[in-house]
């Protein structure tokens, strides 16, 4: 086991509290920063696939997710009047866990956020790193409160955005917008809601996941030119004019969409940082280290993953540095492929108009069941 008695998480998002729960479980004495004030979450909904779940199960939460959360098999794909185009079960998933489970994203959250205080990890909010240096034993870090302290490792789950990427790596890995945006609601889910559904239209993909028994969360994903500001209190009227076009369970979502309804406009971006993720006895995951669009609903998956896999190599490996370029060697072609995955199903139907709708849908007929088994199979192997 590697030498490590005492490590900092930079970011309690998803991957960072995953991380805590399993170095903390693992016997290593967690502290964590978030630059936020509080616990409070943004976001709607997260889909949670079979190599999510086992993260999930590997950190000890799977039975409260499968409580809090609504199973389902498959996706239904449509067009956007409704017809169907395939219907298609995931392979994802066997015995221990199901092929995906949706949950609230504040309920993810809380279940996390649980696992790392049982854990033994603490959290101090609105604080994060102002400096560090490595000094090749340890990594003496002060904190722009004023406070400092010691480390054994440091853990860089900071997003998206992620400040510490910057610091190690420069600003040669800043996040990539890719000329598209996805709006997400939650909405009431009718009974027959019982699958993942994407409907194609020439100017857009919509869909829903179901979350509860009694919701579901919509996604449209939408060209948008960058940098425009969007204002939230027109964010009803907006995604009701980029949904004018969809029949069925979409223009049924669109015509019941309320003013005050909870929006949320998030513009795609990318990262994708090559290996080494790692300087000394810092370390980067998650979206800091690979963010990618969630066309797979991969991204969490991802980061719990990177999660579960650090605290196997830091249990496993002798010294710091080989666990660190194991955990690397394991989850760069993973993550790699996810995000590949993920942009050309973004760059094909975001290439989708009126002159080839008629072949896309016919593509889709013919290839997708035989495109997501294999997506399924390799998502399927061990993280």
């Amino acid at each position: 086991m590697a030498n490590i008695g005492k490590a900092l998480i930079v970011g309690a998002g998803i991957g960072g509290l995953g991380a805590a729960a399993m170095l903390g479980q693992g016997g290593i004495e967690v502290e964590m920063v978030e630059v936020k004030q509080d616990a409070t979450v943004f976001g709607v909904g997260i889909n949670q696939p079979a190599n999510s779940l086992r993260a999930l199960k590997e950190i000890g939460v799977l039975p409260e997710v499968l409580e809090v959360g609504v199973v389902f098999d498959g996706w239904t794909f449509r067009d956007y009047r409704n017809e169907v185009v395939a219907d298609i079960l995931n392979r994802l998933g066997g015995e221990d866990v199901p092929p995906n489970c949706a949950l609230p994203r504040r309920s993810l959250h809380k279940i996390l956020i649980g696992a790392a205080e049982r854990a033994g990890a603490s959290v101090r909010y609105g604080t994060t790193i102002a400096d560090f240096e490595d000094t090749g034993g340890a990594v003496d870090v002060t904190f722009d409160d004023g406070s400092t302290g010691t480390y054994d490792l440091v853990v860089a789950f900071d997003g998206i955005g992620s400040p510490m990427r910057r610091r190690l790596f420069g600003d040669a890995y800043e996040p990539v917008y890719s000329g598209h945006v996805v709006w997400r609601v939650t909405v009431p889910r009718p009974a027959e809601a019982t699958m993942g559904a994407v409907f194609q239209s020439p100017r857009s993909k919509g869909g829903y996941i179901p979350l509860t028994e009694d919701t579901m969360y919509l996604f449209l994903v939408t060209h948008e030119p960058e940098g425009v500001h969007r204002p939230k209190e027109e964010f009803a009227e907006l995604l009701r004019e980029r949904l004018a076009e969809y029949e069925g369970a979409l223009g049924v979502i669109r015509e019941n969409l309320k003013d005050d309804d909870d929006i949320v406009y998030s513009p795609l971006r990318e990262v994708f940082l090559p290996p080494p993720w790692h300087q000394g006895r810092v370390v980067m995951g998650g979206d800091a280290a690979h963010a990618c669009a969630p066309h797979i609903t991969q991204g969490a998956a991802m980061a719990l993953e990177d999660a579960v896999v650090l605290a196997e190599e830091l249990a496993k490996e002798t010294d710091v540095e080989s666990a660190l370029a194991e955990y690397e060697r394991r989850r760069y072609p993973r993550a790699k492929f996810v995000q590949e995955v993920s942009r050309g199903i973004l760059d094909a139907e975001m290439a989708t108009n009126e002159e080839n709708l008629a072949s896309t849908i016919e593509q889709m007929e013919a290839n997708l069941p035989e495109q997501m088994a294999q997506v399924d199979e390799f998502l399927d192997q061990p993280a």
